[in-house]
């Protein structure tokens, strides 16, 4: 019987063929290195032998030998970028299967990306350490990363979801595809700062602009050339010569000085440049389909192919660097205006594709947080694709699961809630799973707002705004004690009740700093209202005296609970999501076992 094979089986078979591809390439680094060395001395030697002997076949093979040696040089190159390519493959698939076994909690958190007060981010561990974010983060770009974190922030649009879900299907089996990706991403990883560069170096006019420059520079070469070649040939003397190229060299620095603004503008951005190159010529070889690759492979191929007008910039940028050698910038732009040059090239690109370059941007942008939801993907067939339904308020999941939760140790539940002015009651132990029950809901939903598949077996859900109160913490800064802190919250989502939002709540243990007369008091009123306004809700409690509403509102209220066996004074949870209302508490064996006297 054949077996399916899992994505850790593959990541290791992929660690296991990159180890050995990188041990090959090294070897034959070693053995250039050592061929380089002999073909040095040889050179030397048969330099230091021509001081003796003229003989032409010494001269002709002192010239081969610097030829061998360049063409080594080369060979060794692309063998170094082979290299420094094959370890950034093995660290993709080494790095997958540490997320795979629970270790991700040192990669990047996104917490920069976190605003104040946001409905509901810091209480289901969306970013930060051991969050979400660092789970499914494959981008390498500054502007993918932030990207990523705003999708799961705040809810795409349906027809939003349905293009990323759709493409991240189609992307999620070309693995070589997505890690060439990736792999290009992670050699010079783009920057906010080199986007902004190019994009003000788009929006500076055009030096040289008018049309009598761009044969400036080929008039200015014939003089220069030409009277160089009168030099050598004595139709003038040296002083002559001297007082011409020196009148060359004002006309030279004069231009020079009209593009150093440019030049810094574009400094230093070529690795990066490369970087666009590379993810761009992914897009446009992409062996998925989609009707969103479809578009991006249409604005990449109109008239000339986005990576091969970015390959025309890296050459326009190469040779303008040649200005950092100050002998060849002086040779080059006294007899050829070579920045002139090279400044005519940038203008005539930029004529070009300056409508492009933000396209593509956004296509590497959208394509490498893509890449993170195909890779999700491929890590979990068997996680599902939700169903978006346009009716408010529907949320139905089959074995609904906590992603970051080991599969082996995860409990699975089912829940669902259809209809507005619907509030779920789940009442249950002390460590019993409620709050993860609800972190595991939340999360999936932002999950399936976001165009990722979730976890769980079947999953069903209207586009929402999500709101929480689980996680409160006071603010010294601010001078908030834990309770007011928690009516902030609260009076942010009763302001959206309010307004009839779509949103979908869910609160755990709300009002925990009052006492608890007030706080079942506050609870009732806050239930009440929330069926008055039409708004739906999961409300956590250990206050099963709430759960008794559900006899007022019998079409309103359904009561869950979780539940735990006592055997003696062992507790044991089997964390099932139950109807009805809990009838088992564990808070006094808890106390007791830590030794208080009860």
């Amino acid at each position: 019987m054949l077996t399916k094979t899992t994505p850790e089986e593959i990541y290791q078979k992929q660690v296991a063929f990159y180890t050995t591809g990188l041990k090959k390439l090294k070897i034959k680094r070693s053995r250039l290195g050592w061929l380089r060395l002999i073909i040095v001395l040889s050179i030397i030697l048969m330099i230091y032998y021509l001081f003796f002997n003229s003989s032409l076949f010494v001269w002709v093979a002192a010239a081969a030998g610097i030829v061998l040696f360049l063409y080594t040089v080369s060979v060794d190159t692309n063998n170094n970028n082979k290299i420094s390519y094959l370890e950034r493959l093995l660290l993709i698939n080494s790095e997958e299967l540490a997320i795979l076994n629970g270790n991700y909690s040192g990669r990047e958190d996104g917490l920069s990306f976190l605003p104040n007060d946001h409905p509901y981010a810091s209480d289901i561990d969306l970013l930060g350490t051991a969050s979400i974010y660092q789970y499914i983060n494959r981008c390498t770009s500054e502007q993918s990363k932030k990207m990523l974190a705003k999708h799961l922030l705040s809810p795409l649009k349906k027809e939003v979801i349905i293009q990323q879900r759709e493409t991240a299907k189609s992307l999620h089996s070309h693995i070589e595809w997505r890690q060439d990706l990736q792999a290009a991403g992670l050699a010079n990883p783009l920057t906010f700062a080199t986007e902004e560069k190019i994009i003000s170096w788009i929006k500076m006019p055009i030096p040289f602009n008018q049309k009598f420059w761009q044969f400036i520079p080929l008039i200015f070469s014939s003089i220069t050339l030409a009277t160089l070649v009168a030099y050598l040939l004595d139709w003038i003397n040296a002083s002559v010569f001297t007082l011409l190229l020196f009148i060359f060299f004002l006309i030279a620095k004069y231009t020079s000085g009209k593009v150093h603004e440019i030049y810094m503008a574009l400094s230093k951005i070529e690795p990066e440049v490369n970087t666009i190159q590379q993810q761009l010529r992914q897009v446009e070889n992409v062996p998925a389909s989609s009707p969103l690759l479809h578009s991006y492979k249409s604005l990449l191929t109109l008239e000339k192919s986005g990576s091969a007008s970015i390959e025309d910039l890296k050459k326009i940028l190469k040779r303008f660097d040649f200005r950092l050698n100050v002998f060849v910038f002086l040779v080059l732009n006294t007899f050829l205006l070579w920045d002139v040059r090279q400044v005519n090239g940038l203008g005539k690109w930029k004529q070009k594709n300056a409508a492009s370059v933000p396209n593509w941007f956004s296509i590497i942008t959208n394509i490498e947080v893509i890449n993170s939801l195909a890779t999700l993907t491929f890590n979990h067939p068997d996680w599902v694709f939700p169903v978006i339904v346009d009716t408010h308020f529907t949320l139905a999941g089959e074995q609904i699961g906590h992603p970051l939760i080991d599969a082996r140790k995860r409990v699975n539940n089912s829940f669902c809630t259809n209809g507005t002015g619907k509030v779920s009651i789940i009442t249950g132990s002390n460590m019993a799973g409620k709050s993860t029950f609800l972190r595991s809901v939340a999360v999936n939903l932002v999950l399936a707002q976001m165009g990722a598949p979730v976890c769980a077996k079947a999953f069903i859900f209207s586009p929402v705004h999500l709101y929480s109160s689980m996680r409160i913490a006071d603010n010294l800064a601010e001078n908030t004690s834990t309770f007011y802190a928690e009516l902030k919250k609260l009076k942010s989502i009763i302001d959206q009740v309010k307004q009839h939002e779509k949103i979908f709540i869910l609160l755990d243990e709300i009002l925990r700093g009052t006492n608890s007369l007030d706080r079942h008091t506050g609870s009732e009123a806050l239930i009440r209202q929330l069926i008055r306004e039409q708004a739906v809700a999961v409300i956590a409690t250990h206050d099963v005296e709430l759960a008794s509403l559900e006899s007022e509102f019998i079409d309103a209220i359904t009561n869950y609970h979780f539940d735990v066996q006592v055997e003696g004074e062992e507790l044991y949870f089997d964390y099932k999501l139950k109807r009805g209302i809990c009838k088992s508490l564990n808070a006094s064996i808890l106390m007791k076992k830590i030794g208080i006297e009860i």
